[in-house]
């Protein structure tokens, strides 16, 4: 018989356990999708059935929930039409084309019925969001069906999704069906379709999508009835084929379901090294065939460096389809169009490669975090690209940073006066081109950034440990942080609050070296540690490194500045710093700040020291 003493501090062992849990292994929700949908392919209508199981994992109950009707944006004075109509600088491939849509060639979404454990439930559609209150609460830890029949409409081709797009791909069909929204810990998130970001909950899908045979789908997940279908996917061709086919997909542990339709599609099939089976649709032709041939091979050593630098790919297939308006990331599948060059085609199917990484994988909320997902995937896809050119299988040289030209381009635009701080929600930035710069530059420069404060080996290994620690949990910048700190030994608090919490610029200059002695000051509001490196009249070069007090501790060398000598911490609060010198300052031929350019510094041209020595030095 167990004691009350024992049984109590195993409860309390228990609860102690569980707290320490929940603060890595954060809750989240999840759903199991079951979807029949029947095509409609002259009206382009998708009429569908869907069945959710939802698992209600927070410790709240709820007494609504909410879903995503993206299809109903593209209609005229919709918040995404509006919003494009008065932006000073408008999607071209939106602009106001929204508003000059016929009622035939808009999308919409309508729902029929939705019960919840059988019992009606009361709904609404606004704009893009539809607002349900439940029958009865959905108490923690408890799991619901929901279950509904909807029409979707699909739109001509504007943005994403759509029939008819510009290269000729008859559907592309992304974000095509009533979604759940997510609830987190920081509640629900209903954000209206104003053409940027998604957010989604990770679940199973189960679906069934029946059009006429004459088309062959791509679509997230693994097809289940390849020897029905034939179309490449099996040896046993069906001889006769009916009016119609029902293609029947699943895919586990995904937070959404793409897929896309043609007639003349051509599917290549290519198994890559670790296993993942590759699959490229695309419309044959003079534009396409010779470059999407030569993809898969390419893709193929991608895939090995990607796993190898920033963890490995989990799903068991991924399809590259020819569709949408440029490029577009998808669970398991990306759209992109085709017609491109050899360089651009691989760009493009890199960077949404990538997307399967720091959006699918990781699955921040794109809304509030999009450089998170954005800028990290450019950053990746700027080093699988220099890797490629180092290997000879893109055109392009070889660089030692490929992170320089972004560099220079944050600064440029932060130097404009139109920059909007990280920390801005991805609908409201007040121009496209600060989003941009916001989601993309800088948050690829963050890294850049980040990898120059802690050092190299320091920063590789986080990035792995990131992926490791926090896949399928929807990660904050918190918590990005908080693995970075713990691999590098540095507190970096400070930099996520500079650099993602407000527009402050680094700025640093070599004030004067005279007796002993060189004088540093930071002209700039953002701290950061110092490189510096000093040439002798005779040749000989000296390297010192200042941390910042903040840090308590300093980087290890790496490629970039090795060899140094670790000088005095620098206190945030002091605007000015002394080096003191074992010679005399008139001994000294150069002396550079930040020699291997990787810091975003605004004014490189007080960086050397004496001024202006010749333009290779500031601008290399």
């Amino acid at each position: 018989m167990i004691s009350k003493r024992i049984l109590f501090v195993l409860l309390v062992s228990t609860l102690i356990q569980q707290l320490a849990n929940a603060q890595v292994e954060r809750w989240q929700q999840a759903v199991k999708y079951k979807m029949d949908v029947d095509f409609l392919f002259k009206k382009h209508h998708a009429n569908g059935n869907q069945r959710i199981e939802y698992t209600n994992n927070s410790p709240d109950t709820l007494t609504k929930v909410f879903y995503h009707l993206y299809l109903n944006a593209f209609q005229p004075e919709s918040m995404m039409d509006v919003r494009s109509r008065t932006l000073p600088d408008p999607d071209k491939r939106v602009a106001d084309r929204i508003s000059k849509l016929i009622k035939a060639d808009q999308g919409y979404q309508i729902i029929h019925f939705l019960k919840m454990n059988g019992k009606p439930a009361k709904y609404k559609s606004v704009g893009t969001i539809l607002e349900v209150e439940l029958p009865e609460p959905i108490l923690p830890h408890s799991t619901v069906t929901l279950e509904m029949a909807f029409t979707s409409q699909v739109p001509l081709q504007v943005r994403r999704t759509g029939r008819f797009n510009a290269e000729g791909i008859e559907y592309s069909m992304s974000q095509w069906y009533p979604k759940l929204c997510n609830y987190d810990y920081q509640g629900w998130h209903a954000n209206p379709y104003v053409a940027r970001e998604f957010y989604g909950i990770w679940g199973d899908y189960d679906v069934k999508i029946t059009l006429p045979s004459d088309y062959i789908v791509a679509a997230t997940g693994v097809l289940q009835n390849k020897n029905e279908i034939g179309y490449g996917y099996s040896n046993n061709e069906p001889k006769e084929r009916p009016s119609k086919l029902t293609w029947h997909f699943k895919a586990e542990n995904v937070h959404d379901f793409v897929w896309a339709a043609d007639p003349d599609y051509k599917q290549i099939v290519h198994k890559a090294a670790d296993g993942t089976i590759l699959r490229f649709f695309y419309q044959p032709g003079e534009k396409t065939t010779e470059n999407w041939e030569s993809l898969p091979a390419i893709i193929d050593e991608s895939l090995t460096f990607i796993n190898q630098k920033y963890g490995k790919y989990p799903f068991p297939e991924y399809s590259v389809i020819q569709g949408g308006d440029g490029g577009m990331e998808y669970p398991m599948a990306t759209l992109i169009t085709g017609e491109r060059s050899m360089i651009s085609l691989v760009g493009v199917t890199i960077h949404e490669l990538m997307h399967s990484w720091y959006q699918m994988v990781l699955g921040t909320n794109e809304a509030l975090y999009h450089w998170m997902d954005e800028g990290f995937t450019s950053y990746a896809s700027s080093e699988v690209m220099n890797h490629l050119k180092m290997n000879k299988l893109i055109p392009g040289e070889y660089e030692v940073n490929p992170h320089h030209q972004v560099i220079k381009g944050y600064i440029n635009f932060a130097l404009s006066g139109e920059e909007e701080a990280l920390v801005t929600h991805a609908d409201h930035f007040q121009s496209n081109t600060a989003y941009g710069v916001a989601s993309y530059t800088k948050g690829e420069a963050f890294l850049e950034q980040l990898r120059y404060v802690i050092g190299e080996k320091a920063f590789d290994k986080g990035m792995l440990n990131y992926f490791d620690t926090w896949k399928f949990k929807h990660p904050n910048p918190n918590d990005f942080i908080r693995v970075m700190e713990k691999t590098s030994g540095l507190e970096l608090d400070w930099f996520k609050e500079y650099f993602v919490n407000s527009t402050h610029t680094i700025d640093y200059a070599i004030d004067d070296a005279r007796g002993k002695a060189i004088y540093l000051k930071r002209i700039g509001k953002m701290p950061m540690p110092l490189d510096v490196t000093i040439t002798t009249e005779k040749g000989e070069v000296i390297k010192y490194y200042i941390p910042l007090e903040m840090m308590r501790g300093e980087k290890t060398g790496d490629r970039f500045y090795d060899g140094f000598t670790v000088l005095k911490d620098w206190p945030w609060t002091h605007p000015t710093y002394k080096i003191n010198l074992d010679m005399a300052a008139k001994e000294i031929l150069k002396i550079e700040i930040d020699a291997s350019q990787r810091m975003a510094d605004t004014d490189r041209t007080n960086n050397v020291y004496p001024r202006l020595m010749s333009p290779e030095v500031i601008d290399k």
